[in-house]
């Protein structure tokens, strides 16, 4: 029931199909500094619960 390596080849050519080449890696550089400000604030929300322990 998991993605094989097909659903996998045929969600990428979808995605090639619709943004085109170039477009491409504006959106993972997006997606990119999405994540990584999603992991500053989980880390700042661990730090504020280390601080209210002491």
């Amino acid at each position: 029931m998991g993605i094989g390596m097909q659903e996998i080849l045929l969600i990428v050519l979808v995605v090639l199909l619709l943004f085109g080449g170039k477009k491409i890696p504006e959106l993972m550089k997006g997606l990119g500094k999405g994540v990584h400000s999603f992991k500053e604030g989980l880390n700042g929300v661990e730090d504020k619960k280390e601080e209210e322990k002491k």
